[in-house]
C-alpha cells in the first residue's frame, strides 16, 4: 500500500476520525484499491460522531458560500474562502515567511505602479491568445504549481484542470499534488522524472529552486497540531515523516526536497533524463536570470517568483526582478520566455507586467 504510518502517527490517530487528515492527501479510491477485505473493520455510522464533528459536517445555511458569480473580484473570493476553510487549510494557504513582508509587498507593488494610458489605439479587435512554453492558450495566464488543493475542495487539482480547460489556460502540476498510487515511487528515484514525462499532456518540466529548506511559515507552524498527522507524499517517501510533521504542512511537503541542486550538476542531470523544455521557477535576481539564459535552449523559460513570500521573507516581488532584467540584461527577454507569479489581483494589475515584456502571469 502507501508508505506505512510510524508508531507515533498511528497512536496520534487512535480513536479519532482521520478522514479530514487523509482525504486532502490521497486520491479517492486509494483505500478501496489497496486494502484487502480482511483489513477492513467495518463502516462507521456518522450518527456516532461527536457533536463537534457532526457540526462540521452540517454547516448552517448562513455559513455557506454565496454563489460564485456574485463575487466580483479576488478580494471578495478570498474573504469568503477565509470563512469557509478549515483552520488547518487557512493556515497553510495564508501563511508566508516570517513577518509576511514579501507576501504583502507582492500585492502592494502592483498598486504603487501607475499606468500610462495611450490614446488613438485601435482596440476593436483584441486577441489575448498566445503560447506559453510552447502551449497554445486563450489567455496569457497560468496556474502556478501549488500543493494541497484538496484541503479546500475534494476535486483538488482535477477541479483546477477543468477550469483551465474551460478557459484554455495552462496548468502546472506540483510534485506534491495528491497523486494516484501508481505515481508514488521511491524518493529521488531517476524513474520519477521518466514516468512523468511519458505522459503526453506533460509539455515541460518546471523546477522550483528557492526552497532547498522550508520557509519559516509561522501561521502554518501554529497549526501543526491541527491535523498534519498523516505523512505527505514527499515526507513519506523520504522516511522523515515524524520530523516533517513537527512544523506544519509546509515543512511536511518539503521534507523530501533535495538541498544540493546547482547549475553545474543539476542542468546536465536534467539533460540526461529529459528532452522536454525546462522552466526554472523562483528566479529573483537579474544575475540568475542571465545565468539561466546561458542554458537556452534547454531552459526555455524562467518564472520570476518569490514563492508567494513563503520562502525567504524580504525577497523581492517578481515585477522588481523584471525591472532589473530590463535595466541590466535585456537580452534575456529575447533568449527565454519570462513569466511571473504572485500578487496580481485584477485586470489593471495584470496588464502592468506585460507592458514590461512579460510572457505570462499566474
Amino acid at each position: 500500500m502507501l508508505e506505512p504510518l510510524n508508531n507515533a502517527q498511528i497512536l496520534g490517530l487512535a480513536g479519532q476520525n482521520a478522514t479530514e487528515e487523509y482525504d486532502p492527501v490521497y486520491p479517492p479510491g486509494t483505500l478501496e484499491e489497496y486494502l484487502s477485505n480482511e483489513d477492513r473493520r467495518g463502516t462507521v455510522d456518522p450518527n456516532t460522531l461527536t457533536r463537534e464533528e457532526a457540526e462540521k459536517e452540517e454547516k448552517s445555511l448562513e455559513d455557506r458560500a454565496p454563489p460564485l458569480d456574485s463575487l466580483l473580484n479576488l478580494d471578495e473570493i478570498e474573504d469568503v474562502a477565509t470563512k469557509q476553510l478549515s483552520r488547518k487549510a487557512w493556515a497553510y494557504y495564508y501563511s508566508a515567511g516570517d513577518d509576511l513582508i514579501s507576501k504583502r509587498l507582492n500585492n502592494e507593488v502592483y498598486r504603487s505602479i501607475l499606468l500610462r494610458p495611450r490614446i488613438f489605439v485601435d482596440c476593436e479587435l483584441c486577441n489575448p491568445s498566445t503560447t506559453i512554453m510552447g502551449c497554445k492558450v486563450g489567455l496569457p495566464v497560468f496556474v502556478s504549481p501549488a500543493a494541497m488543493a484538496r484541503l479546500a475542495d475534494a476535486a483538488g487539482k482535477a477541479g483546477i484542470a477543468r477550469a483551465c480547460f474551460r478557459l484554455t489556460a495552462l496548468q502546472m502540476i506540483s510534485n506534491n499534488a495528491s497523486m494516484t498510487p501508481e505515481q508514488i515511487i521511491v524518493k529521488k528515484s531517476e524513474d520519477m522524472l521518466a514516468r512523468r514525462i511519458a505522459i503526453p499532456t506533460i509539455k515541460f518540466v518546471c523546477l522550483t529552486l528557492d526552497a532547498p529548506v522550508p520557509g519559516k511559515r509561522e501561521d502554518d507552524e501554529r497549526s501543526k497540531n491541527v491535523g498534519s498527522i498523516l505523512p505527505f507524499t514527499s515526507a513519506a517517501q523520504s522516511g522523515s515523516a515524524s520530523k516533517a510533521t513537527s512544523g506544519g504542512i509546509g515543512k511536511s511537503l518539503f521534507a523530501g526536497t533535495s538541498p544540493n541542486l546547482t547549475w553545474k550538476n543539476t542542468m546536465p542531470w536534467l539533460a540526461e533524463h529529459t528532452k522536454l523544455p525546462i522552466l526554472l521557477k523562483a528566479i529573483q535576481t537579474h544575475e540568475d536570470a542571465y545565468l539561466a539564459s546561458l542554458h537556452a535552449p534547454q531552459v526555455k523559460g524562467i518564472l520570476l517568483s518569490n514563492h508567494g513570500g513563503r520562502a525567504a521573507d524580504t525577497a523581492p516581488p517578481a515585477i522588481h526582478t523584471l525591472l532589473e532584467i530590463r535595466k541590466y540584461c535585456q537580452a534575456v527577454l529575447q533568449k527565454v520566455e519570462v513569466l511571473v507569479d504572485g500578487g496580481i489581483k485584477g485586470e489593471q494589475m495584470w496588464s502592468k507586467p506585460f507592458s514590461l515584456g512579460l510572457g505570462g502571469s499566474a
